[in-house]
């Protein structure tokens, strides 16, 4: 049993650093090397709109989210206020949909009779399966091989908050939460090699799962914001209730005060 205020220490063979800590390292860092090219191999460029009234629809999306991003950069209260009546108006009313205002209230095509919509769901198909396949195999490859070790203590203190996090699989009452698990090593690499991916690969990478899924939730972020199945009037009234509720902020507010003060002028 650990004692309050002694050090704890374990009798542990230190070949279990280098044979487990070393290759889980490097078997996460490679696996996510290889997701990165295989998503790559797998990944079909998005269409082009076949008419300009669908290139209208996309951007008039994107140009709500931009709107609401960016805003606060560079445009004041009055422009942004114009801008934002505007776009609001417009996806109420539904004048930007492709097939116009008349088009509202419609039921969705059915995705599995449109062949882009099709595209699009085996795109979504491959990248989870590119995600899923390898964590699978790499969690079943460390339960048969690495289950139930002890591998490396922290060298600073933690909360007992931390003991399910860091000793997965080996989980005990007087264990001291500073000690890390095999498994639990595992969920630390995949949570936290983003900054190697990007060192590696940049910024840009498909490697880490978890960026991956963010990218595939952030319309702005891809070229058709309209995955298969979605109905775009909805989109155009949810992005319309975002701009509503926005509180415009400039960057350049109270400017002149505070490049006064910089300069060690004292304002009264």
């Amino acid at each position: 049993m650990a004692v309050a205020g002694m050090e704890q220490t374990i009798n542990r063979d230190p070949a279990l650093f280098y044979w487990i800590l070393f290759p889980i390292t490097i078997v996460m860092i490679l696996t996510g090397i290889l997701r990165h090219y295989a998503s790559i191999l797998m990944s079909t460029p998005p269409k082009p709109p076949s008419t300009p009234s669908e290139s209208r629809e996309r951007l008039a999306l994107l140009r709500g989210i931009h709107l609401r991003n960016h805003a606060s950069s560079t445009l004041s209260p009055s422009s942004f206020e114009s801008r934002r009546t505007h776009l609001v108006t417009a996806y109420k009313s539904g004048t930007f949909l492709k097939d116009g205002p008349e088009s509202r209230g419609k039921a969705a095509p059915n995705p599995m009779t449109d062949p882009a919509a099709m595209e699009g769901m085996m795109g979504m198909m491959k990248g989870n399966m590119a995600m899923m396949i390898p964590q699978t195999l790499i969690m079943g490859w460390i339960n048969a091989f690495f289950a139930g070790y002890v591998i490396l203590k922290l060298p600073f203190p933690l909360t007992i908050r931390f003991k399910s996090m860091l000793q997965s699989g080996v989980m005990t009452r007087d264990l001291d939460v500073r000690w890390v698990s095999s498994l639990s090593w595992y969920f630390l690499c995949l949570f936290g090699l983003q900054p190697v991916f990007a060192f590696i690969l940049g910024n840009d990478n498909a490697a880490n799962q978890m960026s991956q899924q963010m990218a595939q939730m952030n319309p702005a972020a891809n070229a058709n914001p309209f995955g298969p199945g979605q109905d775009p009037d909805k989109m155009f009234l949810a992005e319309a209730e975002n701009l509503e509720v926005m509180e415009h902020y400039s960057i350049l507010d109270g400017v002149e005060e505070r490049l006064l003060r910089s300069q060690g002028v004292v304002l009264e």
